[in-house]
């Protein structure tokens, strides 16, 4: 007898969703497609030739290390190396307070396997990252969200009310966010760390993409700023605030290495990483041993910092092109985010126009991006609707400036349509 599989099923299935950006993926399959889809990187700055170096030197020189189960903290020599990294930007940290993960999605189920509860609450930002909101649905959290604006996250009436829901923690991405690319502000920064700790509310800081920078000031991110503000309360305990505070910090390797390494991290108290342990020793054991050396030797020796100049040349220049295939071709009534780094920009539609609808026109002519709705916790409540997320970063120039024209196209004709149809009425009475 065939087995009722629909029965079998756990009860969090009921909440779990596909992405739809995995799905858009697909269309990057289609050779006359132009994406804007997905958060790739360019893959033309992938450093190719020196991760084929890194491969045959920690072949020869570590083979039966590189290829033998290991420790789930981490290759301890990056582990290091991330540590010098981030004190960089005055995040203070030891290599007991880093686990190395399998892409920073990995250090997201960690966090909800280890804090959430079924009908626990997460605070996040409205948008937020799709796979965040993925990974914690499958623990059957619930969402409170709270708005952004050109600044980020809006302390406002809105989120104070958005913390009387008892939040487990809140979700933030203050560099570049995914998907609007807003970077929150120092005076925001300063204000959030403060109001985390006035509730005892801790923050999951996400950064992924920090290092994107093509324009502007380095801003502090908040695991300093609460740092700081832990001391000036006297409360660090031994001058290492962060490690005895209230932020779990993310980064990852993918937007600046290759995202096919999968490889992430976590700093986190040491409580919170022994925790993390246990958990990810029953879903990996570690994260491939392989990989964290050859990402080791890739970016050693001031390799990384180098390479970042080339990602951030490249990305500069494509996101100007959009911007400006943006200003030229889209028609008024359109709004759209102006990036000071990261992979994304965030579009704006008329309230009566449905992306997803849009998409379906849109695909016909050959161009494709991601209908906002998905970003959207209470996307069922209609938020959300008329807005997209465009990826600048994954298409040259001449691609990205023909794509925007056709969806200018697009769009123009959508827009008289809909004008047309709002006048037939009046026709028709006079």
């Amino acid at each position: 007898m065939t087995c009722p599989w629909e029965r079998r099923y756990a009860q969090r299935m009921q909440g779990m969703r596909g992405s739809i950006i995995r799905e858009l993926l697909k269309l990057t399959e289609q050779p006359d497609i132009i994406s804007f889809a997905g958060g790739l990187p360019a893959p033309e700055v992938f450093p190719v030739a020196r991760f084929e170096e890194a491969t045959r030197r920690v072949l020869a020189e570590h083979g039966a290390q590189a290829l033998q189960y290991s420790t789930t903290e981490g290759y301890r020599p990056l582990r290091e190396y991330i540590v010098e990294k981030m004190s960089r930007y005055g995040i203070m940290a030891r290599p007991e307070n880093v686990l190395i993960t399998s892409g920073a999605q990995q250090a997201l189920d960690l966090i909800g396997k280890v804090l959430v509860d079924p009908g626990d609450v997460i605070l996040t930002e409205q948008p937020t990252y799709m796979g965040a909101l993925q990974a914690w649905r499958a623990y059957q959290a619930d969402y409170v969200t709270a708005p952004i604006d050109d600044e980020g996250l809006c302390l406002d009436d809105r989120f104070i009310e958005a913390l009387r829901a008892g939040p487990k923690f809140m979700y933030i991405l203050p560099n570049f966010q995914n998907p609007t690319g807003v970077t929150l502000s120092l005076e925001r920064r300063r204000k959030l760390v403060q109001i985390a700790d006035h509730y005892g509310i801790p923050i999951i800081e996400d950064d992924p993409y920090g290092d994107l920078r093509y324009e502007g000031e380095h801003l502090p991110p908040l695991v300093v700023l609460d740092a700081e503000f832990q001391e000036e309360r006297g409360t660090s305990g031994n001058g290492r605030g962060f490690v005895r505070g209230n932020v779990i910090y993310l980064g990852t390797f993918s937007k600046t290495l290759a995202p096919g390494l999968r490889l992430g991290w976590m700093v986190a108290p040491e409580e919170v990483i022994k925790r993390c342990v246990m958990a990810k020793q029953g879903m990996d054991l570690h994260t491939s041993s392989f990989s964290q050396m050859v990402a080791y030797e890739v970016a050693k020796d001031n390799y990384l910092d180098e390479h970042k100049l080339l990602i951030r040349q490249v990305y500069h220049e494509r996101r100007d092109v959009m911007l400006a295939a943006m200003e030229e071709y889209f028609p008024l009534g359109v709004y759209w985010t102006r990036p000071s780094g990261g992979l994304f920009l965030w579009v704006t539609f008329p309230d009566w126009l449905d992306a997803a609808e849009l998409l379906k026109t849109a695909v016909q002519d050959k161009v494709a991006f991601v209908p906002g709705a998905a970003f959207h916790p209470n996307a069922h409540e209609g938020v959300g609707h008329n807005t997209a997320r465009f990826n600048f970063s994954n298409a040259q120039p001449a691609q990205i400036e023909e794509g925007i024209r056709r969806l200018g196209l697009v769009l123009t004709r959508v827009l008289a349509e809909h004008k047309e149809e709002e006048l037939e009425p009046e026709i028709m009475m006079a």
